[in-house]
């Protein structure tokens, strides 16, 4: 089983519950800091008011503790509301706020922002991910990040530089690197650190705009000047407000050194990973180091300069501002540290002109060529050694699952190719996906279409897409799901809400839809739901299988009877139950396992603690190959239903066996 994957998703939820806990610890040390300095405020204006008139005055706890609370309440504030907008905008609201364009590929002319958009795909079919939007920063750094609360609602954002100025090898490094970040979770975690420290950086943006206001308004008052009434009271009044605004900003900088220390805690080591993760991934330690290398050479470096870029640095490739004197608050480790991890032998030598533009080799898909493919019947079989060790594979992809989505992606037809790449093409290609065979159930799906999608996607759809459709590989079903998805995300909510309308009279036109089917329309509906609506991130709810036991049982009796023949049902969950002994001892009835109950029972499923998704998973592979068959659809089916429990799986390589 993939053990490392697991671990690390569980990793980075225990740094999420860390996180949450330094940050309360950081509240409480602000908090206090406003008591403390209100109280001996009032401490030192009592001794100056006795020294007047020789009186003694209570300090009143009164003060210092509405200050306290008005300080609590302003972070809890700042951070609630920040939080919330991140979740409503997601990825794609990060990438927007640095000025980010959305490339697209239909309307993508410039050849590097296609070879970026052609590695994304890449990447995003090998790791078995939706392929996320890429947004281009109008920046000259090279830098990268990923964003996002789940592969989902991801996005990945590059600046102008880095494109411009890596090569293919250096890009799909730095590519990797941030799909590392997506799947092992440290994407949600670093969304996450943003909304809880904006409360605390709060403090300071108060502070900065009360004395901007004061300094630079035409209605204040100047502190040298006394009152109207002649007693000074107006230039007291101003005085207190400039100490409060110092105060604020005082506060502000330590919220932003404590902001500071907690995002290089969190963010250091998960680099280390990723780029070793990406060494793997690609199996080729030069480009990654390539590209850290240029950022070292280059005079602009990574650093972005978008005034929002101090509050992202964390999620970036390299290091996106200024760190000061001190590596202290540095989010990311030295780059030559970096370097030496992946190049041990490297002896310092920097390239040279790293500015402009830099030659490719292999531009666009397809250039790997000598990869192991299969035929293209639907009926190839799949090996039983690949199915074993499916598992094993999720989250971890190899240079060899790269290699074959890179030849998956060219043998595409380039007229489904090219619709996929655009919001209009991509429904036309989804809704063909979901077509039958069948004539009669195919003509009661065109009516359907016909009378609930639009004209000009229907038209494209059956009067040149439908043909080549049909004759499509059904190893490039599930890919092609994946690359739509970002084309799909480009459409209006009212085409979203259209869309919708008409996938679903689609599949309910098709009344004998097969699991695999099936399997494909929950992965695209769930996958393009959070583009478009507030989605509830994922919470682990089940840390054991036994509540789950029906819902175990529910998955794998509808794979016994859609993947085994029909009186062997019994003895393919029998084998899938050997390996998950929470799942009821015997097979349960068909009418218990239909569609509508293995969906509730997938989304239950969900919710289990990581590991124990991943033994799901592995019974389910367990009881596809109980009869020692496994075709194409079969292979793919437990992809999308891996995919379903959030368990990204690769594609799988028929007659390979792979080795880490």
């Amino acid at each position: 089983m993939a053990t490392d994957f697991f671990q690390r998703q569980a990793a980075a939820r225990r740094s999420t519950v860390w996180l949450i806990g330094v940050f309360a610890l950081s509240v409480i040390a602000v908090v206090a800091t406003v008591f403390v300095v209100t109280y001996l405020a009032l401490v030192a204006d009592n001794e100056r008011v006795r020294a007047l008139d020789g009186a003694a005055h209570h300090v009143p706890w009164q003060a210092p503790a509405g200050a306290a609370g008005g300080a609590l309440a302003l972070i809890a504030g700042g951070s609630l509301f920040k939080v919330a907008s991140l979740r409503v905008g997601g990825g794609r609201g990060v990438a927007e706020g640095l000025g980010g364009r959305r490339l697209v590929r239909d309307t993508t002319t410039d050849p590097d922002e296609r070879r970026v958009l052609n590695v994304v795909d890449e990447m995003a079919i090998a790791s078995g991910t939706p392929s996320p939007p890429v947004f281009l920063i109008d920046d000259d750094s090279i830098n990268a990040f990923a964003a996002g609360y789940t592969p989902s609602d991801a996005v990945v954002g590059v600046t102008r530089g880095c494109v411009k100025n890596l090569s293919r090898d250096e890009l799909q490094g730095v590519i990797a690197h941030e799909f590392s970040h997506i799947l092992n979770g440290d994407m949600r975690m670093s969304i996450r650190l943003i909304g809880v420290l904006h409360g605390i950086l709060l403090l300071g943006l108060i502070g900065r705009l009360v004395l901007r206001i004061v300094f630079h308004s035409s209605h204040s008052y100047d502190s040298r000047r006394s009152g109207s009434d002649g007693t000074g009271k107006g230039g007291t009044a101003v005085l207190a407000v400039l100490a409060i605004g110092v105060a604020l900003v005082v506060l502000g900088a330590v919220g932003s050194l404590l902001g500071g220390l907690i995002k290089a805690a969190v963010s250091r080591q998960r680099e280390y990973l990723a780029d070793a993760s990406a060494v793997q991934f690609t199996r080729n330690p030069g480009g990654i180091a390539g590209a850290l290398k240029k950022i070292l050479a280059s005079s602009v470096g990574s650093q972005v300069s978008h005034p929002r870029a101090p509050e992202l640095s964390h999620m970036f490739f390299s290091q996106g501002v200024w760190e000061g004197f001190t590596s202290l608050m540095a989010t990311h480790p030295p780059l030559k540290d970096r370097i030496k991890a992946i190049e041990p032998k490297w002896d310092g030598k920097l390239p040279q002109g790293v500015a402009g533009g830099v030659a490719d080799v292999g531009d666009g898909v397809g250039f790997a060529a000598g990869v192991a493919r299969g035929g293209n019947g639907p009926d190839e079989e799949v090996s039983i050694d690949s199915m074993d060790h499916a598992v094993d594979w999720i989250g971890d992809p190899l240079e060899a699952h790269r290699l074959y989505a890179a030849e998956l992606i060219a043998s595409i037809p380039d007229t489904i190719r090219d619709a996929a790449g655009e919001p209009s093409g991509a429904r036309a290609v989804v809704y063909g996906l979901l077509l039958d065979e069948n004539p009669e159930v195919r003509a009661k799906q065109r009516q359907a279409l016909q009378e609930t999608a639009d004209p000009a996607v229907v038209a494209l759809l059956f009067n040149r897409l439908l043909e080549p459709i049909d004759n499509l590989d059904e190893r490039l079903r599930l890919p092609l799901v994946d690359l739509s998805l970002a084309s799909l995300a480009a459409m209006s909510f009212p085409q979203y809400q259209r869309f919708c309308r008409s996938f679903r009279a689609l599949v309910v036109a098709d009344d004998r839809l097969s699991l695999f089917e099936w399997t494909l329309s929950q992965v695209l509906l769930r996958n393009l739901r959070p583009q478009f609506e507030r989605v509830r991130s994922p919470r682990v709810q089940y840390s054991s299988l036994y509540p789950l036991s029906h819902e175990c049982g529910v998955l794998l009796s509808a794979l016994a009877y859609a993947c085994g023949e029909k009186s062997n049902a019994a003895a393919g969950y029998a084998i899938g139950r050997s390996q998950l002994k929470e799942a009821p001892g015997n097979l349960l009835d068909r009418s218990q396992c239909g569609l509508d109950a293995l969906r509730a029972a997938l989304e239950k499923i969900a919710l289990a603690e990581e590991h124990h998704r991943g033994r799901v998973v592995d019974a389910a592979a367990a009881v596809i190959c109980a009869d020692q068959h496994v075709v194409v659809a079969e292979a793919e089916l437990l992809r999308g239903i891996s995919d379903l429990l959030d368990c990204p799986m690769p594609p799988l390589l028929p007659g390979q066996r792979l080795s880490a």
